[in-house]
């Protein structure tokens, strides 16, 4: 049986990878837990305050990954992340709910996960977690 779904980060698109972390760095106190790029040539950061468990992930796309779009304001949310213990289990739970998958699973940095879509369009990413 897998476990519930438990929210563990945001992720934020950002134009600029070092503007955007030193921000967040300087002016909220955040740490780096981890880094890493996409298979798509894509970079992320994900930073932590001290004491807290949330984690908010720096998402940068490069303009020929099929995850850029033009940046807009309002366009800041990227997606939610919900750890779950099986994403293969529960994507098979959500299907037949309606959940539509935005990607279909794959391997990221050892990591099992796939994006669905909620009802407005947002992705939200389920992974090993």
């Amino acid at each position: 049986m897998p476990k519930k779904f438990r929210f563990v980060y945001a992720g934020i698109r950002v134009r600029d990878l070092k503007k955007s972390l030193n921000f967040y760095q300087k002016i909220w106190g955040t740490r780096i837990v981890r880094r890493g790029k996409m298979p798509h040539g894509g970079q992320f950061i994900c930073l932590r305050s001290p004491g807290s468990d949330q984690e908010l992930e720096l998402n940068w796309y490069p303009k020929r990954s099929k995850f850029y779009s033009k940046y807009k304001r309002g366009d800041e949310l990227d997606h939610l992340a919900f750890g779950v213990g099986d994403v293969n289990a529960a994507l098979k739970k959500l299907i037949p709910k309606g959940v539509e998958v935005a990607v279909s699973p794959s391997k990221a940095e050892g990591v099992t996960e796939v994006y669905v879509k909620d009802p407005d369009g947002i992705w939200i990413e389920l992974l090993n977690w």
